[in-house]
């Protein structure tokens, strides 16, 4: 298996593509992973022959489009290596453009394992889902939604997200909690406008009685950047990227995303699955795969972050009724004990082996996890 990601940092979509990688490396495959130098998710696994180039973003735009042009050439390359080998070329997101055409260029089987949709500007999400449909043998999507509105000529599959073992013995769940003077609210999320950040400074400048933490997948610098002209509520707290997210989901009572449809559409949303596997009821968008994960009003509710009041009330509610958020808390972690690491790798694993025309038990229907 070769494996090719551009940059490996504390996203969701590393994150991902790091377990399907580690069930390659169980299931007896020979895997190289092509990545950038960056720290991250995709960092150090076991069994894994690494391929690192040179490559991250800048604050000027047309910097960082030149270098992930120049980015495809350097894979393009990079591929060419592989022209007498067996392999099979397994795409994370559908930035990796070169890897694809050297793929399609050699025979290999090209498979992509798509986790966006909200690509801007119009063209260049265009060229990329454009090569993809070319290029590709196989299509894995992280949700339904996604799998409907990035539809690819060749055949396609939904494989939910799944919690690693590693995270499961993690969790540490209290359901009760005889106090809710302290009730805290937590979001994880990038550095980035259409996440719902300023609507989520505003929320907890109406809350004052509760405490919010904001983690935010960036280094101090570009934080203060951002938050220059933003004045933080002192019942708010920020933190920068963080490698383990674990203490943070610990101390929450409630897990917000505040993802803004009308800028960005969550197709999955890892960190509301971590959060209902600590017991957390989950509020987010009412559109996307991420309405998939969570149950309205049974594991967490569909508000659009720009329903203030809508918003108001559900945290409210959670926070002065212990009966009402006991309910929702257990709820959230039955619902997160459905998306099983097991069952996502051998769901990958089979496709694999049908692309490849190595299954023996037939044709792989697409794979999806029941609400």
């Amino acid at each position: 298996m070769v494996c090719i990601h551009l940059l490996n940092d504390f996203s969701g979509s590393p994150l991902v593509f790091s377990q399907v990688i580690e069930g390659f490396v169980h299931q007896g495959h020979k895997v190289a992973l092509h990545t950038n130098h960056s720290k991250g998710f995709l960092s150090n696994i076991k069994g894994v022959d690494y391929h690192l180039f040179n490559y991250n973003w800048s604050k000027y735009k047309i910097l960082t489009l030149l270098k992930f042009f120049l980015c495809q050439l350097v894979l393009m390359v990079k591929m060419l290596k592989y022209v007498r080998k067996d392999v099979v070329f397994y795409i994370n997101t559908a930035l990796p453009f070169g890897a694809a055409l050297t793929g399609k260029l050699l025979g290999k089987k090209v498979i992509y394992h798509i986790h966006e949709t909200s690509i801007k500007p119009a063209a260049f999400k265009y060229l990329l889902f454009g090569i993809a449909d070319q290029t590709a043998d196989a299509a894995i999507y992280v949700s339904d939604y996604l799998r409907t509105q990035e539809p690819l000529s060749y055949d396609s599959y939904t494989v939910y997200n799944a919690l690693s073992e590693n995270f499961v013995k993690k969790t540490k769940i209290d359901f009760v909690k005889e106090e809710r003077q302290d009730f805290s609210v937590l979001m994880l999320c990038s550095l980035k406008r259409y996440k719902g950040i300023e609507e989520y400074v505003k929320l907890a400048e109406q809350l004052d009685r509760y405490k919010f933490e904001l983690v935010l997948n960036a280094q101090w610098e570009q934080i203060n950047e951002y938050f220059k002209d933003i004045s933080i509520p002192q019942n708010m707290t920020l933190f920068d990227v963080q490698e383990d997210v674990h203490p943070f989901y610990r101390r929450a009572d409630l897990l917000l995303n505040c993802s803004r449809p009308d800028m960005w559409v969550e197709t999955f949303g890892m960190t509301a699955l971590e959060g209902m596997a600590y017991g957390l009821p989950v509020v987010v968008p009412p559109v996307g795969g991420i309405a998939e994960v969570v149950v309205d009003k049974v594991s967490g509710f569909h508000i659009d972050c720009r329903d203030v009041v809508g918003l108001v009330e559900s945290i409210h509610l959670l926070a002065t009724h212990p009966t009402i958020y006991q309910t929702f808390s257990q709820k959230a972690q039955e619902r997160a004990n459905e998306f099983k690491i097991e069952h996502q790798q051998k769901q990958i694993a089979a496709i694999v082996a049908e692309v490849c025309g190595t299954n023996k038990e037939g044709q792989v229907k697409p794979a999806v996890l029941t609400s």
